[in-house]
């Protein structure tokens, strides 16, 4: 029924505990695409856990060795801040290994979806921010190795800065300078800022909110800092200006978009000021940016911490309407949601 695919497996409930990261958010999302008639069956694949070697494509082998040993330190666990086990090592790892399948099936459909993922504050040698394995940048550097993508772009739209994307793809000791394109009226003077940093294969950006996690933020490629309380329209001409800033200067084989729900007004954990509908319209700019440019799109769900967590499940669901309105449009099919 949908012009993608969606990989998702039962297995990625993260067994936590009580936390304010909803590990059964995926399975609510299946089931509310189910609800509304969008899918069936055929449209979900399902992945297998990634390999020791491609977790070490990123991570570094004492890390990795630590994971798999269970001999954490109670200083590396408290910072990742999710409680470690055997079993939540298998479902990173599974996620991960779903993002690879989506990253795959990307370059083949024009955009698939990993139903989880999006750990974007892994670093190579720890844990930060729930994030125990840095999914995307896995996938990326797999896609590479097996010469499938030479170049990436990640667009992170969660409301915590990238910083173990920064950190992975970026060069240490960069001083980031201000872009140089500041076209649209609608930016104002409302205390938010546009950086440039580092880049090389893989150009990253983020959007987040400065006055929020993590205190120390490495420079992504381009680093957009979004004012308390910003709203969508202020948003969307932040968003607008970063893809076209970074598209001017990256050509791209694919594009990781980082479908964070957390920037949403009624989130535990942000601060900025988007409604559901503006995060739709975030979704579709992101969507059409890409097909018009012919670049594949993975996408990834990372945060989503609303007080009601039908909220999270409907701005997560409608990332995959976006993409179902932007590409069944563009193959000239009519769109039935």
């Amino acid at each position: 029924m949908l012009p993608f695919k969606l990989v998702y497996s039962e297995k990625y409930f993260l067994p936590i505990g009580e936390h304010v990261f909803r590990a059964d958010k995926y399975r609510l999302i299946r089931e509310r695409l189910f609800a509304l008639g969008m899918v069936d069956d055929a449209d979900f694949i399902a992945p297998q856990s990634a390999t020791e070697s491609d977790v070490m494509l990123v991570h570094s082998p004492h890390y990795v060795n630590k994971l798999m040993e269970g001999s954490l330190s109670a200083r590396e666990e408290l910072q990742m801040e999710i409680p470690y086990s055997p079993q939540v090592v298998d479902t990173f790892m599974l996620h991960t290994g779903g993002s690879i399948l989506a990253a795959e099936r990307a370059l083949h459909d024009g955009v698939c979806f990993n139903i989880g993922g999006g750990f974007h504050h892994a670093f190579p040698d720890h844990g930060e921010g729930f994030c125990m394995l840095h999914d995307f940048a896995v996938a990326i550097r797999s896609l590479q190795k097996r010469k499938l993508i030479q170049r990436a772009m990640t667009v992170d739209c969660d409301v915590h800065q990238g910083n173990g994307t920064a950190a992975i793809f970026g060069h240490s000791g960069h001083n980031p300078a201000t872009l140089p394109s500041w076209p649209a009226p609608e930016l104002g003077n409302n205390g938010g800022s546009l950086h440039q940093g580092p880049r090389k294969d893989v150009f990253t950006i983020s959007l987040h909110q400065e006055n929020n996690y993590p205190t120390v933020k490495p420079p992504s490629s381009i680093d957009v800092n979004l004012p308390d309380g910003c709203g969508d329209t202020e948003y969307l001409a932040w968003l607008d200006n970063a893809l076209s800033s970074g598209l001017r200067q990256f050509d791209s084989d694919l594009i990781c978009y980082v479908a964070g729900a957390d920037p949403y007004c009624e989130d535990q954990l942000g601060g900025l000021n988007l409604s559901i509908e503006g995060l739709k319209q975030r979704d579709e700019l992101v969507f059409r940016v890409a097909l018009a440019r012919g670049i594949p799109v993975m996408v990834t769900y990372a945060g989503g911490y609303a007080i009601r967590v039908e909220d999270t499940v409907t701005i997560h669901t409608n990332t995959v309407i976006a993409a179902a309105e932007v590409f069944r449009t563009a193959s000239g099919s009519a769109v039935t949601l």
